[in-house]
């Protein structure tokens, strides 16, 4: 089961219904064309199509089989006083001193340059669950991060 915001959400069923009702039409028209064109072993269009179609159909099942698990999250019911999944968490890198700020969400959300982080990644895992002023200890492949939680929030 994956929990998602409703906007990610609304953004993955969007993506599905475009693929199904305007990509997938234009790819088997595009097949369909290209088989036209006679002989399949020496055609490079129709080769091509295929390729689209097998993308297409590969992504289509992908985001199908994510909203079948896909559960939204009521942010009414989450903790305002530790951090979970959809809070916005600054913390501290005690070793360097360096503040930082990302939203913990799920793995089909995670986006670093929007400051988004996995809460299965090394960082969003050790400060899940976390309070403010606690410290967490993150294990990355350069060893060992000491994270101090400045201060959590629900957007």
């Amino acid at each position: 089961m994956e929990y998602l915001s409703k906007q990610r959400y609304d953004e993955i069923s969007a993506e599905l219904k475009h693929l199904i009702n305007v990509v997938y039409p234009k790819v088997t028209d595009d097949l369909a064309e290209a088989s036209a064109q006679g002989d399949r072993s020496d055609n490079a269009g129709y080769r091509e199509a295929r390729r689209i179609q097998g993308k297409t159909i590969s992504r289509i099942r992908f985001l199908q089989k994510i909203l079948e698990h896909a559960r939204v999250i009521d942010t009414d019911v989450l903790p305002k006083d530790r951090v979970t999944l959809l809070s916005k968490v600054e913390f501290t890198n005690l070793a360097t001193n360096t503040r930082m700020t990302f939203e913990i969400v799920s793995p089909h959300e995670m986006n670093l340059e929007a400051g988004k982080i996995s809460l299965k990644s090394p960082i969003g895992a050790a400060l899940m669950g976390k309070k403010v002023g606690e410290i967490a200890e993150a294990k990355v492949p350069s060893g060992t991060l000491r994270l101090k939680i400045e201060s959590i929030s629900q957007d």
